[in-house]
Order: C-alpha cells, then structure tokens, then sequence
C-alpha cells in the first residue's frame, strides 16, 4: 500500500491554490519526496506531514520549478539538527545543477545537513525489502528525466482452514510456515505449500514528471494501479504542448486507457484552464480519471 500526498500540483508558475511540484509517497514507515519545488517545506508542514523520517528525495529532472525547494528544505533541517542522511538520487545533469546550487549557497561539498547522491540509470532505484523503486528515462526537452515505479510484492498469506486441518497450533510454528519454511507437528511434516494461499495485495504506482510524450513508456507503466502523470495542456493546444515538451489531457487519459491502469491521476496543471475542462477531456477517454490538487491525500 502506498500513501500520496500531493504538495504541489502547479505547472511552472505557481497560483494562489497549487504550489510548485512535489509530491509525498509513504509506504513501510518510509518517506519519499519526488520532485522538491519551491515551498515545499511550508507545504509539508500545512499538510501535517511534517519532517520526520523524511530521508529521500527522487528529482524527475532538473527544472528550477522542480528543485529549488531544496535549499530551504536543508536549511530547516539542519536548524532542526535532524541526525539523518539525505539521500538525492537524480539524473546526472540533475544531480549536478543542485550541487552546483547547494555549493553557492554553503561552499563545495558543503550543506546543513549531511546528504548523500545518487545518479540515477535505468532500473533499481531503492529496495526497502518491503517496497521498491525502479526508474526509467523520460523525454522531456533538453533534460535527463525519469519516471518512477514504486511496488510492493505480491504476498502469500496463510490460509486458517488448512491450518486448522492440518492441526498447525497458533505460535511460531504458523510464524515459521508463513516464513516458508516446513514445520514437523505430530511426526508430520507440514510444507509452506500445504497452508499458503495465492499471491495476493502487491501494489503498483506509477509516477511521471514533465514529459512530451508517452511512446516506449508502456512496458513501465501497463497494468499500474495508479498512474500520476502531467497533463499540462488540453487537447485544443497541442501544438504548444508540443513546443514546450508537455502533454495533453487526451493523451494522459490515452495513455492510461492503453495501458489498463486501475486509476489516472493528473497533475502539474496550467492556470489557463479550470480543472473541469481538464477532467472533462480525460474523462471522456478514461472515465476513472482525477484532477490532484494541494494536500490531496490518495491510498493505493
């Protein structure tokens, strides 16, 4: 299970109603921000989520409106005496503007806080154990972008009627066949596969920055439960879209339609259109659309 919330939803220019993007995944008792625009630290504090645990950040690419968030964020850190590593994984080029940033704040290979960075290539970003990231490149203008997959694995669970028959006592002995390991009750062998249940409850999560287009991005994205993309313009402005590498709500919900995704979120949205012009063109395509706004908080 992950838990989002959307601390930023504007594009580019920020409105009285949407700050600039991030956005707050949680899942295992872990903490990722992706993306860190400007205001995002006052955005985690006015959502209730606060600091705490916060240790990771993933940067979609290297637009000032998706990083310059950063330097406050590590100012109030370390005023915060925070104890923990800062891990920033981002493409190369991004990795290296928020250095270069970072350094004409506090001096090279200096900061608040201790931080950590890793460039990022496609596959496995993070692996929790309990979740995993996995990234993947992204066309967006001049920029290295990637996208983003959090998944939680598919479980086994125990099923109580085999266990009752096969005359498994509560305890460790369930403790030691849910770890998949046999049990003996009764000189009785009893094997994980005489009790275990399909696999069941792994998620799915797609995340998807600033992009100009959806092509060779299928094999990541099919079969998500939940795809959060970028529908900056509507479809009667294409031709902008394409000057300024974006997308249209058409193609996101096309996109996702497709790719049989159990629900499309949209974000990064233009201040030239009411959110119900933009949910009425996706809808349209995939009717189990939603327009994100500040401090939405969505469970998949």
């Amino acid at each position: 299970m992950f838990a989002l919330t959307f601390l930023g939803t504007s594009a580019s220019v920020p409105s009285a109603e949407r700050n600039h993007p991030a956005l707050l995944v949680e899942a295992a008792g872990k903490r990722v921000l992706v993306d860190c625009g400007e205001g995002t630290q006052r955005q985690l504090l006015r959502s209730g989520a606060g600091f705490r645990r916060l240790d990771r950040i993933l940067l979609t690419h290297a637009h000032l409106d998706h990083v310059l968030g950063i330097p406050g964020l590590f100012s109030t850190l370390g005023l915060r005496q925070t104890s923990e590593t800062m891990t920033v994984h981002g493409g190369a080029g991004t990795l290296d503007l928020v250095t270069r940033m970072l350094a004409g704040l506090w001096g090279a290979g200096r900061a608040p806080i201790a931080v950590q960075f890793e460039a990022l290539t496609e596959g496995r970003a993070i692996d929790t154990g309990e979740f995993a990231v996995d990234c993947f490149p992204v066309r967006h203008r001049d920029t290295d972008s990637f996208g983003f997959i959090f998944q939680s694995p598919a479980r086994r669970h125990l099923r109580p009627d085999r266990l009752i028959a096969l005359g498994v006592p509560d305890g460790p002995l369930r403790g030691e066949l849910a770890a998949g390991r046999p049990i003996v009750v009764a000189d009785r062998t009893i094997d994980p596969e005489d009790v275990l249940g399909p696999p069941s409850g792994g998620s799915k999560l797609v995340v998807i920055g600033d992009t100009e287009t959806t092509e060779g991005l299928s094999q990541y994205v099919a079969g998500a439960d939940m795809l959060v993309i970028e529908a900056t313009f509507l479809d009667r402005d294409a031709p902008t879209a394409r000057n300024y590498g974006h997308l249209t709500a058409a193609e996101a919900a096309s996109f996702a339609a497709a790719n049989e995704v159990g629900q499309l979120v949209l974000t990064h949205m233009s201040g030239r259109y009411e959110d119900a012009e933009i949910l009425a063109e996706a809808a349209k395509i995939f009717p189990n659309t939603r327009i994100a706004a500040d401090f939405d908080h969505i469970v998949v």
